[in-house]
């Protein structure tokens, strides 16, 4: 056994040892967050290139079991699509998108369901076990916790948008959620719902995790991204914008300092506070630890979106 030697003259900390008090110094500035968002639930939604880069899946699912530990009750919410994408080739289909929704046939059903509700759902479930904590993965095998309606959209010329099979959440099981939460235990639900007629559905991950969020009243909406936030300049990681209001976020998307492609994601945020989200947080998702970096440092590392009257703070 090997034993740290305190030197006890002032000034005279060993690098250890001043290692040890920044480590100390983290965990203080953490405690605060850690008491504040006890027994509170944040949906955490992963999407697919996240899932595939397995660098950047292991840190985040091992930030979601110290979440899980310290108090937290996280909700998972996922999707698959690169996964999804390179089944369809081997199968000798070509994934085609309707107004950025992945058009649904019935072949490509069984490809999402296959690669989406069981594969993915359960490895990430496992992989949460693995690690230490306990989940469930929330399929139609097991327990299906979301519910919808095809959804029905329109062209510029307002005529109505094939989809196929594509679904947006009407209803959410708060029950079960909630009970699996009590019981620290994480949830893990794929991106697809069950039609009134027990037709299964396929839909976006972004929308799914939004209505999951708003059905329990989350403390947290956390988006895992490719950049770092909302940035002034898009193509300036170090422009990131770290706390913006509801109103701020929509004078930047009327000035267009929003990038584009950021703009329907924001959108959807301000939508969720809204509906009684409290905070909306957009983080790098390839970033080691983000999620924890985000949420228990008093500075964070992405985007949080917050109603006009909160403060700034994770």
């Amino acid at each position: 056994m090997s034993w740290l030697v305190l030197d006890p003259s002032p000034g005279a900390e060993s690098l250890p040892l001043k290692d040890a008090i920044a480590k100390a110094d983290v965990l203080i500035e953490a405690l605060h967050w850690i008491r504040r968002f006890r027994d509170r639930i944040t949906v955490i939604k992963i999407g697919g290139r996240v899932i595939d880069d397995q660098e950047a899946l292991r840190p985040l699912l091992e930030d979601i079991v110290f979440m899980e530990t310290v108090g937290m009750r996280p909700v998972v919410v996922h999707g698959g699509g690169s996964a999804i994408s390179r089944r369809m080739a081997q199968q000798g289909l070509e994934p085609r998108f309707v107004q950025g929704r992945r058009y649904t046939d019935e072949a490509t059903l069984r490809i999402v369901e296959e690669v989406l509700a069981y594969e993915t759902n359960n490895r990430l479930a496992e992989m949460i076990q693995q690690l230490g904590g306990r989940a469930a993965p929330l399929n139609f095998k097991t327990t299906c916790v979301l519910f919808g309606q095809r959804l029905q959209l329109t062209d510029q010329q307002g005529q109505p948008v094939d989809l196929g099979y594509v679904g947006q959440v009407t209803r959410v099981d708060r029950t079960t959620l909630d009970n699996l939460c009590h019981a620290g235990i994480v949830p893990v639900i794929p991106s697809m719902c069950l039609g009134p007629d027990k037709q299964k559905l396929n839909v976006n991950a972004d929308d799914a995790a939004k209505v999951v969020a708003e059905s329990l009243q989350a403390e947290k909406l956390v988006f895992l991204s490719d950049v770092n936030g909302v940035r002034r300049d898009k193509d300036d990681p170090d422009s990131l914008i770290h706390s913006l209001s509801a109103s701020e976020a929509r004078e930047l998307i009327a000035q267009g300092a929003i990038d584009t492609g950021m703009v329907p994601k924001v959108q959807a945020c301000l939508d969720s506070l809204a509906k009684g989200v409290k905070k909306i947080h957009i983080i790098d998702g390839k970033l080691r630890h983000s999620l924890l970096l985000e949420i228990y440092t008093d500075r964070g590392v992405g985007t949080q979106i917050v109603p006009d009257a909160e403060a700034t703070g994770p």
